[in-house]
């Protein structure tokens, strides 16, 4: 049986409204969370501070989850390390209330035999803070896109003649000949 670092007892708060417990620890994620280029790595630790409050349809969680990432800069691809932390508000409907009854599964959480899972819910909200494109700082040059070296770590006069094919015959016959060539 495999070990859900996201899932959390709620038999601790009572099912009367207003009820409130706190969830302060830190787990180890078993998977990757993030996007392609930056991501929370496996066997990571995340931080929860999470308040679960009873109230009339189930159990609402709020608070922060926050982990340190491991990625790539989208510019220089050098490898980046970062953190992320965000805040999540998540009603878990119980089994059989109102909003179970009358709202489809993909639309609302639900507690199962007493317990809530939250990797989904913290999952959806990490893909949503991290960016698309990461950079290692917001002034990255990034690579040169003829030679591919880093551009912080290229000379400052750094470049290419580069001519369009189709004008490369022209150039050869404006160069100057060389001075014995000439008449």
């Amino acid at each position: 049986m495999s070990v859900k670092p996201f899932v959390i007892d709620v038999r601790s708060v009572p099912r009367r409204a207003g009820s409130m417990v706190e969830v302060d620890r830190t787990v180890t994620t078993p998977d990757r969370i993030g996007a392609e280029m930056i991501g929370i790595p496996a066997d990571s630790p995340v931080r929860l501070d999470l308040r679960l409050e009873s109230v009339t349809e189930g159990v609402l969680v709020s608070g922060t989850v926050s982990a340190g990432t491991q990625g790539q800069c989208g510019r220089c691809l050098d490898p980046m390390d970062d953190s992320v932390s965000v805040y999540l508000t998540e009603l878990f409907a119980y089994l059989d209330s109102e909003t179970d009854k009358t709202t489809d599964d993909e639309d609302v959480e639900r507690i199962v035999d007493e317990e809530i899972d939250l990797e989904q819910t913290i999952i959806d909200a990490i893909a949503t803070e991290l960016p698309l494109t990461p950079v290692c700082r917001p002034d990255c040059p990034g690579l040169c896109q003829v030679c591919g070296v880093r551009l912080a770590d290229a000379e400052p006069d750094h470049g290419h003649d580069i001519i369009d094919p189709r004008w490369a015959k022209l150039a050869d016959k404006l160069v100057d000949p060389a001075p014995d060539d000439r008449e």
